[in-house]
């Protein structure tokens, strides 16, 4: 005879498989890299001190 399984133990292997695979996607579809987050604050930060910049002191 064979070695008995652990259904639940599979189950849950199965479900934590699905999981990472739609992490990975939705991290493919809508992820930035560090550096890409990085870059989009500082951008905002630059525009942010430009608009300030342009304000007119009365």
């Amino acid at each position: 005879m064979g070695k008995p399984v652990n259904l639940n133990r599979y189950r849950k292997e199965k479900a934590r498989a699905v999981k990472k695979a739609r992490a990975d996607q939705n991290a493919v579809a809508f992820g930035q890299t560090k550096a890409e987050k990085e870059i989009v604050k500082l951008q905002q930060e630059k525009q942010k001190r430009d608009l300030d910049n342009h304000e007119l002191d009365e």
